[in-house]
């Protein structure tokens, strides 16, 4: 079982919007903190791929896709900044790991691959950010990304309670060649 890391096109993402949409409403019922709160209806994820297929196709926004057996279990988005003074940076979103998925090392493989993509974009400095305390806390940390900040009461929680998010970065080396 080799996991397949696969750069998403509009017309790609329309071809997966089903297993997309299923992804999304299950990490969002497994607690992620990805904007969304749980029950999160198929027609709300749908829309919300919807959005994103419009940014791939203006060029705004990469999506890369990590399939096991044929299945879609991640994703990884970098929306990629456009004011003229900040074409060196992009932000690392939606990082999604199906549940069934997860300590495969599927995330690692995302986050290595995103960073390549955005450095053939010339861009030399990542930024995301998480629920404090989320698991996805210590991936990053593994990876390299440096703690920025923390921001209290950023986020609402599936139970209606405020939660702090922290912001992380990573400086990239250029781009060989």
């Amino acid at each position: 079982m080799t996991v397949q890391l696969v750069r998403c096109s509009a017309r790609r993402l329309a071809e997966q919007k089903r297993p997309l949409v299923q992804l999304l409403v299950d990490v969002v019922a497994d607690g992620a903190s990805v904007g969304f709160l749980p029950p999160l209806p198929e027609e709300d994820a749908a829309a919300y791929w919807a959005d994103v297929a419009v940014e791939l196709a203006h060029g705004h926004r990469e999506l890369l896709l990590a399939e096991l057996d044929g299945l879609v279990v991640g994703t990884v988005q970098l929306e990629l900044a456009r004011k003229p003074n900040a074409r060196h940076r992009a932000e690392v979103t939606k990082l999604l790991v199906h549940p069934t998925a997860r300590r495969q090392g599927v995330g690692r493989l995302l986050l290595r691959e995103v960073e390549q993509l955005a450095r053939t974009h010339g861009r030399t400095l990542l930024h995301l950010d998480t629920r404090e305390g989320d698991v996805a806390e210590r991936l990053y940390v593994r990876h390299g990304y440096l703690r920025a900040g923390r921001i209290p009461n950023y986020v609402r929680n599936q139970h209606g309670q405020l939660e702090a998010t922290v912001v992380y970065y990573r400086v990239l080396d250029a781009a060989p060649g």
